[in-house]
């Protein structure tokens, strides 16, 4: 197994100001627009950089959704940011008429994201979003795992021509992926090869994956990771081909279970390969007020919860 090493903790959200700050310098089309979260977002010093292709929109969240669907028609590629709750649900209709449905060159970069933003509480930690969102015609959907990722990611987004939705958050977390590391919209990326289960995470999930995945070599168990970035478009083939081999899949995610990636995952299965497969997500409940681990705690979203998942899906094989 490969062993991936915390190269120390850092918040996604920063790897989106850093990305967003190298777009600023490299290619004059990309503009940021902000809802009044500048600090949040760490667009501050792209604000800085470049005040004129920066607009604070204030908390106006559907303006801005409409500004930035205006912006893309001269030619500006924008980047808007606010929290995911607000980025989505709170705007929903202005993503779907005015950039999904039109097909609008916007990216719409979420921080704050699940049950991780801790003590903002329920009304602030959006589970539903990537069902949301995975859900319009032609919206792209990614959701990235570590602070080289979401610069990676963001910093591709800029060369894809579309609507798109990233998706990060707040707290410090393992920043274990290289900095070099290519990032390939829609392509998985396999971090451990296994022959006994297949473990398919997402976003803040793949670190607890992996601490899953040697939890369970400790007890002679061979785990296939996969780091599924991109929700949507799903890598069919690499996912059928990890389960083909194993039999068996357990995914993991920081989300509702209803809507997110184990449902594209089930979906993709039921059409081309039924397999057993286990869930590791929210439980169709709302969050509450805690610190990010009391609540992964309380949720079951711990690198336990994945493998005790991967030796009860195995039994079913």
């Amino acid at each position: 197994m490969k062993k991936y090493i915390d190269q120390g903790s850092k918040d996604t959200r920063s790897g989106f100001g850093a990305g967003l700050l190298e777009l600023g310098r490299t290619n004059d089309k990309v503009v940021g627009l902000c809802a009044d979260l500048t600090g949040s977002l760490k667009m501050g010093d792209f604000q800085k950089e470049f005040p004129d292709r920066f607009f604070q929109v204030g908390i106006a969240e559907a303006n801005m959704i409409g500004i930035a669907a205006g912006l893309t028609i001269g030619g500006k590629i924008p980047f808007t940011g606010t929290f995911a709750n607000f980025s989505t649900g709170r705007v929903y209709d202005q993503i779907r008429q005015s950039v999904a449905y039109s097909g609008k060159n916007v990216k719409i970069c979420a921080s704050h994201s699940g049950l991780t933003l801790g003590e903002d509480g329920a009304t602030h930690q959006i589970l539903e979003d990537i069902g949301l969102m995975k859900m319009l015609p032609g919206m792209t959907v990614i959701n990235t795992c570590d602070y080289n990722q979401t610069k990676a990611a963001t910093i591709a987004l800029a060369k894809y021509d579309g609507p798109a939705y990233l998706r990060f958050g707040r707290p410090k977390v393992a920043n274990f992926t290289s900095a070099t590391d290519k990032f390939e919209i829609g392509k998985a990326l396999m971090l451990s090869e296994g022959t006994d289960v297949t473990i398919i995470a997402t976003g803040h999930m793949v670190w607890k994956a992996l601490e899953a995945a040697e939890a369970l070599e400790q007890k002679g168990i061979s785990a296939e990771v996969i780091n599924i970035h991109t929700i949507k478009p799903l890598d069919d083939a690499a996912i059928l081909k990890s389960v083909k081999k194993t039999g068996c899949v357990v995914t993991a995610e920081e989300h509702q279970m209803l809507g997110g990636l184990g449902a594209s995952v089930s979906a993709l299965l039921s059409r081309e390969l039924p397999t057993p497969q286990e869930f590791v997500a929210v439980q169709d409940s709302f969050g509450e007020s805690g610190t990010p681990d009391q609540l992964l705690e309380k949720y079951g979203l711990t690198s336990a919860n994945i493998a005790a998942a991967a030796e009860k899906v195995m039994a079913r094989k």
